[in-house]
């Protein structure tokens, strides 16, 4: 899976999960009008990425980078925006108030 790597990169840009990879394109692929949203790096955590679905159900995995994360939703045709020049939609923070609703089970 070379294309997960990023040319250059340091071995912190190593390649991604497989099993993260798995999940987004598991996620992406049952649900509809998925969008993908890069978290930059922070001094917790290395790069994610969150897959926002049209009704706001949401899912995160690490990535290695913000070029890897474009590599992944070119390949899937799906949109990607960077959290920090768009914030998050509506449409999560309506999801997770829903959530917050539901009775535990």
């Amino acid at each position: 899976m070379g294309w997960f790597r990023r040319r250059g990169g340091s071995s912190a840009d190593g390649p991604a999960n497989p099993a993260d990879i798995s999940h987004l394109e598991q996620f992406a692929q049952s649900r509809r009008g998925v969008e993908a949203f890069i978290e930059p790096r922070t001094t917790v955590t290395g790069t994610t990425v969150i897959l926002i679905a049209h009704d706001g159900e949401w899912t995160r995995r690490r990535m290695p980078s913000p070029t890897v994360v474009r590599q992944f939703a070119r390949r899937l045709s799906m949109p990607v925006y960077d959290v920090q020049l768009t914030g998050y939609p509506q449409r999560m923070r309506d999801y997770n108030a829903r959530q917050k609703l539901r009775p535990a089970e």
